[in-house]
């Protein structure tokens, strides 16, 4: 059953206003109840359900997940498989719910590499969500920080070849307006479970003066109560953003 989106409540902290949260763990979640990987990924969707009620409850304009890497492709295939049917379920079965509640949906990454029926379904979730402002729900599918950077230049370079772009005007403001994640402000906080200490190809550009937070839960098992200790330890953080503190 799909959690409701309650009422936005004073938050005990000022939450930042994007949270990114690479979901790490499913596996080990399975393994360690010898379960089949496949349960740690169902169990890691409800994870989704209670971190998006979460967010939107301590005031979380902005969830970017890392849903499925570039890389995860080369999974054993029976894998793949399963998350490719649960990412079905999951757009057939939960959008409504979402846009009942105000949120809007949007994927990033290469999406033409899934079969033409999750294509289908992605457009069609984006699209009835696109004027909900409730939260921003974004989720990274066959997604690499890498390829996406390259792919924006290719993009710069092709205009400059076409005279349309003078090369002296690229700049950092122009770039980012190539990204997938172009009218999105950069993550403030990145989020990452199970102890791994590395942000995998995850928004390598958005991410430059994000706060890292990395957790010893895996993401089965994150809820509400580890997105707020999150969100307190970014709170006890200066954000300088390159500057020098204040030497006193």
């Amino acid at each position: 059953m799909a959690m409701p989106l309650k009422p936005l409540q004073p938050a005990p902290q000022s939450a930042p206003a994007h949270v990114a949260i690479i979901m790490d763990g499913n596996g080990r979640w399975a393994q360690q109840r010898s379960l089949p990987r496949t349960a740690g990924h169902k169990q890691g969707a409800e994870a989704v359900r209670r971190t998006l009620v979460g967010a939107a409850e301590l005031g979380v304009r902005y969830l970017t997940l890392f849903g499925f890497s570039a890389e995860n492709w080369r999974r054993p295939e029976n894998e793949v498989d399963a998350l490719m049917g649960l990412l079905r379920m999951y757009l057939r079965s939960e959008i409504a719910e979402l846009h009942g509640k105000g949120a809007r949906l949007r994927v990033i990454g290469d999406t033409q590499r899934f079969d033409p029926d999750i294509v289908a379904l992605i457009r069609q979730a984006e699209d009835l969500t696109r004027e909900n402002a409730r939260i921003n729900l974004t989720i990274a599918l066959n997604y690499g920080g890498r390829q996406e950077i390259a792919a924006a230049a290719r993009l710069l370079a092709r205009e400059t070849a076409r005279g349309r772009l003078d090369p002296e005007a690229i700049n950092e403001t122009l770039f980012e307006t190539c990204l997938t994640t172009a009218g999105m402000p950069d993550p403030d906080l990145l989020i990452r479970t199970s102890g791994e200490k590395r942000i995998s190809n995850f928004l390598l550009w958005q991410s430059a003066y994000a706060e890292l937070v990395f957790i010893d839960t895996l993401w089965p098992d994150f809820d509400r109560h580890h997105l707020e200790e999150a969100i307190g330890e970014f709170n006890r953080r200066e954000r300088r953003f390159g500057a020098f503190a204040d030497a006193r």
